[in-house]
């Protein structure tokens, strides 16, 4: 991500990334949404594959009601193929 963005590693990490507990995390807005977020993904072609698993994650997958949410909020959710649990399980863990 810090090379699509034209930065070194250690200038990205300083600007876009948090430490949670032992691990690092992409830094979040006020609103909860990703710091990398501006009408869209700034890094899309270069995002991690836990951002290309989106919306399918678990939390947002656990229950219908949690996943009508998404489906108001995201663009892409709710449209093209549907896929199997096992299917999403598989590309989740991949």
């Amino acid at each position: 991500m810090a090379g699509y963005l034209g930065m070194s590693a250690a200038a990205f990490v300083r600007k876009y990334v948090r430490l949670v507990g032992i691990r690092k995390s992409l830094r979040e807005r006020k609103s909860g949404d990703c710091v990398l977020y501006d009408n869209g993904c700034i890094v899309y072609e270069a995002r991690p594959r836990q951002c290309a698993a989106w919306p399918f994650w678990k939390c947002n997958i656990a229950c219908e009601e949690e996943w009508r949410e998404i489906v108001k909020t995201c663009p892409g959710a709710g449209r093209g193929r549907l896929y199997s649990a096992g299917e999403i399980e598989n590309f989740s863990e991949s």
